[in-house]
């Protein structure tokens, strides 16, 4: 089996969000490995509109931060992960989570959620998932939160 050392995990904001970062921690505290969470905030639809994305980044880091509360800190007081951070950067989507969030962290696994977008939705914006496979040079985790495991170590 793999022994991964940096896993990144993106969050969507949705309901995926939650089962993507226990899956990640647990994963990160089998393996003794650093987890790196990321959101981007899709600026497409903000960009005619002088958006302050500093301050939408910092707001969209502070929901994260409490939603994930439990987890965060939990995680970040686990002897056996080195170390969880949170990154929140606004740009086009897939564009700025390699180029800004996951080339820099160059990770050996990357874990994502499944949204179940509809055909015709899926057709104009494709899927993070989809790019994610697509794209990485490195394992790529799928989660669907209906598959999460009890027993794992980050579970409820």
């Amino acid at each position: 089996m793999a022994r991964y050392v940096r896993i990144f995990a993106s969050l969507d904001g949705a309901s995926t969000q939650y089962a993507v970062a226990r899956r990640a921690l647990s994963i990160a505290h089998d393996n003794n490995a650093e987890v790196l969470f990321g959101h981007v905030i899709d600026s497409v639809p903000y960009e005619a509109n002088g958006i302050d994305f500093s301050a939408l980044c910092a707001d969209g880091l502070a929901r994260i931060e409490e939603e994930l509360e439990p987890l965060l800190m939990r995680a970040r007081n686990d002897e056996e992960i080195p170390s969880v951070d949170v990154q929140v950067r606004a740009g086009r989507i897939t564009d700025t989570l390699d180029d800004a969030l996951i080339k820099p962290f160059d990770p050996d696994l990357v874990i994502c959620g499944v949204r179940g977008l509809s055909n015709v939705k899926y057709a104009f914006v494709g899927s993070v998932s989809t790019f994610l496979i697509r794209n990485m040079e490195c394992d790529v985790l799928v989660v669907k939160p209906e598959s999460l495991d009890k027993s794992d170590e980050y579970g409820d």
